[in-house]
């Protein structure tokens, strides 16, 4: 969207003590790329697409995100390692060291907004140093129309100054860079790194309070589409667990493929009006959404070009977060606006690599709240230095970092979801079977494919004896049959062949489940604590 002539291009920024800077207003995504290359900040690859280098960081920096401790967030923030406190007053000095640092300079505003449902929407304003990180808000935000520009008002504003570095000293951070949420200013502080992810991840991670605390409605980081009969379906999975690739169905349309809310009158909104990918070892044959998504109007994040500008989504010489943003037009079997309605079924995926969680399996609430909580998936041998066997890993919520509540009160909101609307919440485990990482198979994706579609069609049954039995350990219902997948399939101890072998591994992933769940057991009512493994 390029300015119109109702619309100024320079606007001023003093009321926020940036003062004398050259503050461009509302550009294009067209005039931002122009600008990058203009200004050596990026290159063009062969097909027209900017490709940008976030220097040093090329991924969110946890430990240097911190929450403003104060009136609003004291009682309620989840506070530790997590979500890691900032005093007022040295937010107050370390936000007028930065906007010194921009005033005089040239910057550029974006006024975006959040929430594609109308009801729930939060006005953006975006300062950001580089015209790049300007486009990748106009990507990832959802963009409002010049009718709308006019009577703008921004309920919440991002500062983006990657080359402003704080003194740990004095400013009261970690290192020299930094993300602050301050929950009463309504401010989203980031320096000294140029990772793009922060600016979207500051403002969900906001919203994430805001939706539960103010709203009433659950935030999810997740995937979601709906089918030709306005059923919507959700996907929760951490990397690596296909939540991308299982979420672009052909059959169904897109809602978003990261950050959700269900709200009390039970529709899913979008958070976002784009989607951030990641293209390491990305081809058209294996996601050819994503693949063709990749055009002009896109920002491609550290990779490496060809001679002949085409990318090496191969080569992870500068980092294996290799990205990609773009508007979600740029997908085509997309729902407009992005609101589902009707949610019917959810869906947990996990990559477990020691091969003993069934293919899929039917959750009750305390057990969906269990693993919701849980947020289980696994990392295998080769991933991180010093791993040689599979290392069950936990995030809450599947999206701890993102999270400033305490992770059973999102899981409570879960519950009460699914008490009142009778949703089916699946655990599937894309992950391995006939055996654990390095001995069994990877689950083949069509089988994969076949259980989902056979969920969301109500081709699995209900729980009884006919069409399911109950896992020995985990305490989870698994279907007897399903169409398009042998039946041996679905029992992962039959794939196994050596029921020893099979139940030692059970177990002990069953006790690292029990052991990752005592820090909530304090907080977790009775029908939670009774999801848990056997």
């Amino acid at each position: 969207m390029a300015n119109t002539s109702s619309m100024p291009s320079v606007i001023s920024l003093e009321y926020l003590g940036i003062n004398k800077a050259k503050a461009q207003y509302q550009l294009s995504p067209e005039e931002l790329q122009a600008i990058t290359i203009e200004k050596g900040l990026g290159v063009e690859t062969n097909n027209g697409t900017l490709a940008i280098n976030t220097g040093e960081f090329t991924g969110r920096s946890p430990k240097d995100r911190f929450i403003v401790k104060d009136d609003v967030t004291k009682d309620k923030v989840w506070w530790g390692s997590i979500n890691i406190p900032f005093e007022s007053d040295a937010f107050d000095k370390l936000y007028d060291k930065v906007t010194a640092y921009l005033s005089e300079k040239e910057v550029y505003v974006r006024d975006a907004y959040a929430c594609a449902d109308p009801s729930y929407k939060m006005n953006i304003r975006v300062i950001t140093d580089y015209p790049w990180s300007n486009m990748f808000a106009y990507n990832m935000f959802l963009r409002p129309t010049n009718e709308e520009l006019e009577s703008f008002e921004a309920d919440w504003t991002v500062i983006n100054a990657p080359e402003f570095k704080a003194d740990p000293a004095v400013d009261g951070t970690r290192q020299h860079n930094f993300a602050i949420l301050n929950f009463t200013k309504k401010i989203a502080l980031i320096g000294g790194t140029g990772y793009t992810g922060e600016i979207k991840k500051g403002i969900f991670s906001a919203l994430n309070f805001i939706l539960p605390v103010e709203k009433e409605t659950f935030p999810m980081h997740c995937s979601a589409n709906v089918g030709k009969e306005g059923d919507t379906a959700i996907f929760f999975g951490l990397s690596g667990t296909g939540k991308t690739t299982l979420s672009a169905d052909p059959d169904r349309k897109l809602i978003g493929d990261d950050e959700h809310g269900w709200t009390p009158e039970n529709t899913v909104f979008n958070f976002e009006g784009g989607c951030y990918a990641k293209v390491i070892d990305l081809s058209e044959e294996k996601e050819p959404e994503i693949f063709h998504a990749i055009k002009k109007g896109a920002i491609l994040e550290n990779v490496i070009l060809k001679s002949d500008g085409s990318v090496d989504f191969e080569d992870t010489s500068i980092t294996q977060n290799t990205r990609v943003s773009y508007p979600i037009e740029h997908i085509e079997n997309i729902q407009i606006p992005s609101i589902g309605e009707n949610p019917k079924n959810i869906f947990f995926l996990t990559a477990d690599a020691f091969g003993v969680l069934p293919p899929i399996s039917k959750l009750t609430p305390g057990q969906a709240a269990y693993h919701f909580i849980s947020g289980y998936t696994a990392k295998v041998a080769g991933t991180e230095e010093g791993i040689n066997e599979p290392v069950p890993s936990f995030s809450a919520c599947f999206g701890a970092p993102f999270m400033p509540l305490h992770p059973t009160v999102y899981a409570e909101m879960l519950i009460a979801k699914m008490k009142e609307t009778g949703v089916n919440v699946w655990l599937v485990n894309t992950g391995w079977t006939g055996g654990p990482y390095g001995v069994g198979h990877r689950m083949k994706l069509k089988y994969t494919r076949a259980m989902i579609t056979a969920a969301m069609n109500g081709d699995l049954g209900d729980i009884n004896d006919r069409d399911y039995r109950i896992h020995s350990v985990f305490g989870v219902a698994l279907p007897n049959s399903c169409p398009n997948v042998p039946d041996e399939v679905l029992s992962p101890r039959q794939t196994w062949n050596n029921d020893e072998g099979y139940y030692k591994k059970a177990h002990q992933l069953a006790d690292a489940f029990k052991e990752n769940f005592k820090k909530f057991e304090d907080y977790a009512n009775n029908e939670i604590l009774a999801g848990a493994p056997r």
